[in-house]
């Protein structure tokens, strides 16, 4: 039933699907602004990029083309029919007497000229399941190729979601910086009031002037990542490089629950790309077998023809009137070398069999582990979020505490600087957690085939 939704849901995708993008995007594109930037969401830049992105486009290509193929096999049971036509003028007949020396020509008889059409029909009864196997097997190609765009998919999706992530990563950073900005331009206000009234040295003054000059400078960094970002994502959803993606959602959404990650961990090795796409690949090399075994086997076919024919030349003389017969029948064939060239043939598919099992059996357990330590990092992952909350309140304290102390001048200004990179540094690890988070999520779905 999966195999047969995920084919309505792509052949549909010309008409119905694409129009649904379309309009989706639409709507996304209408939350431009003056400045050239669009205004979207995660889920609308992943359906973007199912329906733009050109790698996409390629897949869908390749999954028509294997679909045309599995009709042209379907086809090739259909009766095999071939007209023909021809037509001749003869020279007269030379004929050689005492070697080469001595020859006369006669005109052919009846006439110079001859004529040929015909029809012929072969219509196979029957060939040890030939026909039946080369089906199967086209069919499973065609199931693969379709697998194979839901990964192609999946894997882009996994791009967008990154790159989104990524984006709203260095807009909260770009937010937190400019906040550490505010503190640095307000505190060296401070302290050039204090050095004005010889409060403080010139040491304090230049230090904090460096230090504004280099949060100024991370600022122009993360402006640059932003731009960066940004074109990266839109050349992923394919709608030019030059426009400028603002992400409408935040690292601080509800996160999934433990119980919805633990589902997508318990059914991986069943849905994910790979372990289907080895199953289709085992199926075909099955279908290959049963061709192959079919070789075995006599083949059966019913044939006819009908022709018309001038001159007559089935009566001897030949006589100058057009005829027409026909004919039918049974061809029976078998090809004796078969008893000893398909032996080798069958073995070596079998082996390969074997091997592709193996392989299967390999990618599971591999999948299985990685889905469930990606599971694991996801608890992980919320578990320091909340330890994290917990350093931002205290780092938020700590600097309330030595910037009063250094305005009393009861501390250095080393201290007041080493508590403001704190709490920047730890409001930025909250933001490096969310991402994670959201990150190990999207990777665990593509992991468990659900992107």
């Amino acid at each position: 039933m999966k195999n047969k939704f995920s084919r309505n849901h792509y052949k549909i995708a010309p008409a119905l699907t694409m129009c649904f993008l379309f309009l989706s995007s639409l709507a996304a594109f209408s939350q431009s602004s003056n400045d050239g930037s669009i205004k979207i969401s995660l889920a609308e830049a992943i359906r973007l990029a199912k329906t733009n992105n050109k790698v996409v486009e390629s897949g869908r290509m390749e999954q028509d083309a294997a679909d045309e193929d599995l009709k042209d096999a379907k086809a090739a049971a259909l009766p095999s029919l071939s007209f023909s036509g021809s037509y001749q003028r003869f020279t007269k007949l030379t004929l050689y007497t005492n070697g080469l020396s001595d020859s006369k020509s006669i005109p052919k008889n009846p006439g110079p000229n001859g004529a040929d059409l015909g029809a012929n029909a072969n219509f196979n009864i029957y060939s040890g399941g030939r026909n039946r196997s080369a089906i199967e097997e086209q069919q499973h190609r065609s199931t693969l190729s379709e697998v194979s765009l839901l990964e192609t998919s999946g894997s882009i999706a996994l791009q967008v979601a990154s790159q989104y992530l990524d984006l709203i990563k260095l807009r909260s950073q770009k937010k937190l910086t400019q906040e550490q900005i505010t503190r640095a331009e307000t505190r060296l206000r401070n302290i050039n009031a204090l050095y004005r009234n010889s409060k403080v040295t010139k040491s304090d003054v230049l230090r904090a002037e460096l230090n504004l000059s280099n949060v100024k400078l991370i600022m122009q960094q993360v402006d640059n990542d932003i731009s960066i970002s940004s074109r990266r994502l839109a050349v992923l959803i394919n709608v030019g490089g030059e426009v400028e993606i603002v992400p409408s959602e935040a690292l601080t959404q509800e996160p999934a629950d433990i119980e919805a990650v633990q589902n997508l961990v318990n059914t991986t090795t069943a849905d994910a790309f790979g372990v289907r796409k080895f199953d289709e690949n085992i199926k075909i090399i099955g279908a290959r077998i049963k061709g192959v075994k079919s070789n075995y086997y006599p083949s059966i076919s019913a044939i006819s023809a009908y022709g018309l024919s001038y001159p007559n030349t089935i009566f001897n003389p030949p006589v100058d009137q057009a005829y027409s017969i026909g004919l039918v029948g049974i061809r029976v064939q078998y090809n004796l070398s078969s008893l000893y060239h398909n032996k080798h043939k069958v073995s070596a598919a079998t082996t390969r069999l074997k091997a592709l099992e193996l392989q299967k059996a390999a990618l599971t357990d591999n999948l299985s582990q990685e889905a469930v330590s990606l599971g694991i990092k996801y608890g992980e992952a919320l578990n320091r979020i909340n330890v994290i909350q917990k350093q931002i309140e205290q780092a938020e304290v700590n600097y309330k505490i030595v910037s009063a102390k250094y305005f009393n001048q009861l501390a250095l200004l080393t201290d007041l600087l080493d508590a403001d990179n704190l709490l920047q540094e730890s409001r930025f690890n909250l933001i490096l957690a969310q991402n994670a988070l959201q990150t190990i999520f999207y990777r665990l779905q593509f992991t468990s085939g659900k992107l």
